[in-house]
């Protein structure tokens, strides 16, 4: 070894071992059962912090990247097109949907978790996906349970909205994220003094990502006893992805595998529009089928990953997971995920880092895995008040908490729709709008400043509406716009 590579490994030792010393002096603090989870987060901690002191440069070379081969990714007409069996309850009584509770709706102005939103007819995202599994139970007689991953964030009141559901035809077994500790980006130690989380030690701690799912899942001891009650598959989702229903026909493909070319893994992923550059793609990289994120690409090509020539696909978040291989890769330790550095600013100005990790990377770990080309409509995430007009409109009609395209609609692509920040928050957001306005024939919707919608508006075509600074707007109740741009000022009074 060169002098400077000794030098680097003294000083990665002296971080480890300082690291190692807080995190004890933390541990500590904590008392009874609590103490037993804090120890196996801590080691979860450890084990990602002696990995992220290790990485030299990017973690893909980007001259070894290639495409998928041809059958890595099918498409969703191919596995569709084999029918279902008759014994679709066989398939069902395999599966436990899970679904990544871990968000607040802090981004959209509200408080609590974010599955909590109200997004259809005052239904939120839990109460939708709780009618959809307890929908295929009663349909099939099966029972299907339902896995809800909170956070430190979100868990308290989930739980307390829970007892709603004791008599609906759904199990729901909950468990949580692993709470590691932000670390100050000098000096790479935690900053956090004890374990309180309120005050001034709140703000050290941080769920790491949803890629913290396989081992805080088997932590837990949910995972073995789901596996005892003979499940063998988990359908991962985001609870704001309103298009991630359980799909019969994936869910056969994979139950229908013969034993040696069991596939432990299926991405679904979905052809990429302008608005998807951002997604993770998928890649073939040595030798194995690979998660590609933006944050991995070195800078030089991120303009060619975020092309549509090339990377053709994004990741949904869609998962489709086997058990037993999730319990096999957890026990030999041989999790590995790429590790996401996300940089933040504390409220008091410090500057921390979290390490944290992405549910989809482990796909490389599995046996036979396998991405599927899957529709759009598997895709609806509810991320901005624009994306929720979308799903609160007559483009969608609900039934048995699935949400589906209209077929009043002519073309099945969903119109573009960019509320500005006079929107932003969702109160503020419902107040804008007497009701919602007819959006059948919309393609694309823009609004800026301070607007209103009366009741009864009908959109069409392209419409643009901008307040500037000062000026209101208020579209009649019972407009049509069809091709509008509107600006300028329009009181509208009650006399």
């Amino acid at each position: 070894l060169s002098w400077m590579a000794q030098f680097e490994e003294v000083m990665r030792q002296q971080l480890e071992s300082s690291m190692d010393t807080e995190m004890d002096k933390l541990l500590n603090t904590a008392t009874g059962a609590d103490r037993e989870v804090c120890r196996k987060d801590f080691a979860g901690f450890k084990n990602l912090f002696h990995r992220f002191l290790q990485v030299k440069g990017p973690s893909v070379e980007w001259i070894k990247i290639q495409r998928p081969p041809e059958d890595s990714i099918q498409p969703y007409d191919k596995i569709s097109a084999r029918g279902l069996p008759n014994n679709v309850a066989n398939s069902l009584n395999k599966l436990v949907v899970v679904k990544l509770n871990g968000g607040l709706g802090t981004s959209m102005g509200c408080k609590g978790p974010k599955s909590l939103i109200s997004v259809r007819n005052e239904n939120t995202f839990l109460d939708l996906t709780v009618q959809q599994i307890e929908h295929l139970n009663k349909t099939y007689n099966t029972d299907v349970p339902l896995v809800l991953m909170n956070s430190f964030n979100t868990d308290e009141d989930t739980k307390k909205i829970l007892q709603k559901y004791t008599h609906h035809r759904v199990k729901i077994h909950t468990f949580n994220q692993s709470r590691y500790p932000r670390i100050n980006k000098e000096s790479l130690l935690p900053v956090a003094k004890n374990l309180s989380m309120t005050g001034q030690s709140a703000d050290g701690w941080y769920p790491p990502g949803h890629g913290d799912i396989y081992a805080s899942f088997y932590n837990s001891g949910l995972l073995d006893q789901l596996i005892t009650q003979g499940k063998e598959y988990i359908f991962v989702s985001n609870i704001d992805n309103l298009g991630a229903t359980v799909d019969l026909n994936i869910l056969h493909h994979l139950v229908s595998q013969p034993n040696g070319k069991r596939c432990e893994f299926v991405m679904e992923v979905t052809d990429k529009t302008r608005a998807d550059v951002k997604g993770g793609t998928l890649i073939q990289y040595e030798g194995k089928l690979r998660l590609l994120e933006i944050a991995q690409v070195p800078k030089a090509h991120v303009d060619e990953f975020k092309s549509v020539s090339k990377f053709k696909i994004f990741n949904t978040n869609n998962l489709w997971i086997s058990l037993p291989a999730i319990k096999r890769l957890q026990e030999q330790n041989a999790m590995d995920m790429e590790i996401i550095v996300n940089p933040k600013t504390l409220d008091g100005g410090l500057n921390v880092i979290q390490l944290e990790t992405a549910v989809g990377a482990a796909i490389k770990c599995f046996d036979n895995a396998l991405g599927i080309n899957v529709p759009r409509s598997r895709f609806l995430p509810v991320k901005t008040t624009s994306d929720l007009l979308l799903v609160m409109s007559n483009l969608y009609s609900l039934d048995a908490g699935s949400l589906t395209m209209s077929p009043k609609r002519e073309f099945p692509t969903t119109p573009h729709v960019k509320l500005g920040s006079s929107f932003t928050k969702v109160q503020e957001y419902l107040t804008r709008f007497e009701s919602i306005p007819d959006m059948l024939e919309l393609d694309h919707l823009t609004v800026s400043g301070d607007v209103t919608f009366g009741k009864n508006v009908s959109l069409k075509g392209t419409v643009i509406i901008i307040a500037n600074h000062g000026d209101r707007i208020d579209i009649p109740a019972g407009s049509m716009l069809e091709n509008k741009i509107v600006s300028g000022n329009l009181r509208i009074l009650d006399h």
